[in-house]
């Protein structure tokens, strides 16, 4: 081929592309009106059907959740410094608002709304569960980076819309309610025997402790200093173990308190194995006292811890629960969030011109292949496959 004929065949396939696109441009100049008006209409239609449909109103009310109270175990590990810091980088837990927003959307709170506004009936549902459709479909519950979370509810009514919006609070304080409650009473009792157990213990480590008799050379090999801060992180250890296992109770494993329960456990335990790394070992003659004495510390350590937590078991039973904050109550809105008439006059009137355009130049390229022999012959069989297909 020489380069005149591949200069020739260049602006052939120019030409053709130059002819399609004006093709394309002459169809839709004789469709102009069409594409124009067709658009123009859908949307005047859009607008009247959006005066027709009721409005929809949207209430807000934002909410400050209960903030989480330290533990005990938590407190008391501030005072081993360092250690403190490694536990809290060891639990990487999520924003704790995430676990109010699952309970806002759980069905205690959706069955307490239900019954009180008689949504079963004002939603038309036959039973319950339809009606926590509607529900969740009419509410949006979302927890923000400021910790706070905004409650959002649609309704045809402004007032009812202010005052199913305000009910999820009132529900969500009800729950917070009974929950803080069950968990204040089982963790009064847990520890109330734990405590019991534990003096008793001490009791007779402290008798022990004193048939052993003085030992000055033990105090020389291992210190005083030593055993007793081995002996208290002992304790510490032991409380932890019987906190986590109270959690199991009451709490998920996916439960943040939880998570944050057994980090601690693995930070105190791994504390521990550097101090008895480190204390010297005493002599035989030594062993016992030492063991005795280290008997003593541990028990009254844990003894304090238990009563630590003992004493705040008892102050949650005794209060009725945490109160949520809101920071801005629902109020009936004043003006409609549904339907927007600008934003569905303009997606109307485009899909229509888009829908309108596709049908020109399907028009256009069918008319073409009518009068086209190769194109008469290629309708042909489609109109063949067409009626086999549907089993003509």
């Amino acid at each position: 081929m020489t380069q005149d004929t591949a200069f020739s065949g260049t602006a052939a396939d120019v030409d053709d592309d130059e002819i399609s696109l004006l093709d394309l441009l002459q169809v839709v100049v004789e469709n102009l009106r069409l594409l124009v008006l067709g658009p123009l209409a859908a949307g005047v239609i859009a607008l009247g059907i959006c005066f027709i449909i009721p409005p929809t109103f949207t209430a807000t009310t934002v909410i400050m959740p209960p903030q989480q109270q330290q533990s005990g175990a938590a407190m008391m590990l501030q005072s081993l410094g360092a250690l403190g810091g490694l536990a809290g980088a060891a639990t990487g837990l999520k924003n704790p608002n995430d676990q109010f927003v699952s309970l806002l959307k759980g069905e205690s709170v959706a069955n307490g709304l239900i019954d009180r506004f008689g949504l079963v009936a004002r939603y038309e549902a036959g039973y319950k569960v339809d009606a926590r459709k509607t529900l969740d479909s009419v509410s949006r519950i979302n927890s923000g980076k400021d910790g706070l979370i905004t409650i959002e509810v649609d309704d045809k009514d402004p007032v009812f819309a202010a005052q199913l919006a305000n009910g999820y609070v009132a529900e969500f304080d009800r729950l917070l309610d009974r929950l803080a409650l069950t968990d204040a009473q089982q963790r009064r009792v847990f520890f109330e025997k734990q405590l019991q157990d534990t003096k008793t213990k001490l009791d007779k480590a402290e008798m022990a402790l004193q048939s052993s008799g003085v030992n000055g050379t033990a105090f020389k090999i291992s210190p005083e200093a030593a055993i007793k801060a081995t002996a208290e992180v002992q304790a510490l250890v032991a409380a932890q173990e019987v906190q986590v296992a109270s959690m199991r109770a009451y709490l998920t494993e996916s439960a943040p308190e939880f998570k944050q329960g057994l980090a601690t456990l693995a930070a105190l335990r791994m504390q521990l194995a550097k101090l008895e790394k480190s204390s010297p070992t005493p002599s035989a003659a030594d062993a016992d006292y030492v063991a005795r004495y280290r008997d003593v510390k541990y028990f009254e350590t844990l003894f304090e811890a238990f009563s630590k937590q003992y004493e705040m078991a008892k102050v949650d039973e005794a209060r009725e629960g945490a109160n949520t904050q809101v920071v801005d109550p629902a109020l009936p809105p004043e003006r409609k969030s549904k339907p927007k008439k600008g934003q569905v006059t303009a997606i109307a009137a485009l899909a229509a011109g888009f829908l309108l355009l596709l049908f020109v130049f399907v028009r256009q390229s069918w008319q073409r292949a009518a009068v086209d022999p190769e194109g008469q012959q290629k309708l042909f069989r489609l109109q063949r496959a067409w009626a086999k297909a549907v089993g003509q």
